[in-house]
């Protein structure tokens, strides 16, 4: 009987009944001590590896690119701002609506760029950052120059400025010869011509296409604008009445010398001239009344029966100034007119060294007169 209670105590022993087992104290410490918490299940190696390997090659990709991008802009940057092929400076033309990848490709058809593509992704990336436009126009590029400088070129509008110069004493028919026989210059000239001393004679500048009608637009709004304000700045009691008249006696002062310390004396000659009631006698108003703004053939003289022929412009027939003005004056006639020297001349003659003997008296004239013969008879001899 015991054994079997023995047998029945190892078997429950063994089995269910483990709250017989004897009870262990614990210490304290061991009771505080965190129970261990169970491993977390391991990806396998293989698994591990092959996803190991896709993350590599996605950041190899990524490194890779951005390097390829990276070298591609230093030598797009590079390209773009080292000195291009030109060995002399050139002229290239921007034509009106152009885009950025026809004037590359022109740059490079001429040989003034090396590469079109980088000149065109560069300067259009560069032109939308800044909201900016290629402008038409003449350009002359320097030798030398890189992408960037052309662009910065083309950018800024500084096209090149051809010029067109009016002598003083230019008719409107010599000025608008000039204008026509100008090929950097467009469209028809008006079929009527401005009146005669209409025209501020000076130096314009332009940019290649301008029509000619602005060069004329500026040339009247000039010349009326510098006429007004020498006008305002005129000596009181001038025997002119007008602005036309003072336009017109301007013109014939213009005519009748080139020496500028001169004008206010020959002015003064006219004017003296006219409060006595004299003839202007001006050879340069017979001229026109004969041939009109197209002028005298530089190889045909003035003869003395040219002097008797009677036009509304010939001083020698005429009393006072003719109708209009016979060129155009620039700013020392006109100003001559408004402030003439203070003198009594009333004539005046070559003197020989390309300026005028002046004087009071007829019988003085005469002398002057004599004494230029001699010299005109001296130089034909020679």
């Amino acid at each position: 009987m015991r054994g079997s209670d023995q047998d029945n105590g190892r078997e429950n022993g063994d089995g269910a009944n483990d709250d017989r087992r004897p009870i262990v104290p614990k210490s304290a410490k061991e009771a505080l001590r965190p129970e261990r918490v169970p491993e977390p299940v391991r990806r396998s190696k293989k698994a591990k590896s092959q996803f190991v390997i896709f993350l590599n090659f996605v950041m190899t990709l990524l490194v890779l690119g951005a390097v390829a991008v990276g070298g591609i802009y230093y030598y797009a940057k590079s390209s773009y701002d080292e000195p291009g092929p030109l060995t002399v400076n050139a002229e290239f033309t921007v034509r009106e609506g152009a885009g950025v990848s026809t004037i590359a490709r022109d740059l490079e058809r001429n040989g003034i760029i090396s590469d079109s593509r980088i000149f065109r992704y560069v300067t259009a990336a560069h032109l939308r950052s800044e909201g900016e436009t290629l402008k038409a126009g003449d350009y002359e590029i320097k030798a030398g120059s890189s992408m960037a400088d052309i662009a910065a070129l083309l950018e800024s509008g500084k096209s090149i400025l051809y010029s067109i110069s009016f002598p003083e004493g230019y008719t409107v028919q010599e000025v608008f010869d000039r204008l026509a026989a100008d090929p950097n210059l467009s469209g028809d000239l008006p079929e009527e011509l401005p009146p005669e001393g209409s025209l501020m004679p000076q130096t314009y500048r332009f940019s290649r296409g301008t029509d000619r009608t602005e060069i004329i637009d500026q040339m009247r709004e000039g010349q009326q604008q510098l006429i007004d304000e020498i006008w305002l700045k005129r000596d009181q009691g001038l025997p002119i009445d007008n602005k036309e008249d003072f336009v017109t006696l301007a013109s014939i002062v213009e005519k009748e010398t080139g020496i500028a310390s001169e004008r206010p004396q020959v002015a003064a000659v006219f004017l003296n001239r006219l409060e006595r009631g004299m003839r202007l006698q001006s050879d340069p108003t017979v001229i026109y009344g004969l041939f009109g703004g197209e002028g005298k053939p530089s190889d045909r003289p003035i003869y003395r029966s040219d002097l008797d022929k009677e036009t509304p412009y010939n001083t020698y027939q005429i009393s006072g100034l003719p109708p209009g003005p016979i060129a155009n004056p620039g700013k020392a006639a006109l100003e001559a007119v408004a402030n003439p020297a203070l003198t009594d001349d009333l004539y005046f003659v070559a003197d020989g060294s390309g300026g005028h003997a002046f004087a009071r008296t007829l019988d003085e004239h005469n002398a002057n007169v004599r004494r230029w013969r001699r010299i005109e008879a001296e130089r034909g001899s020679d």
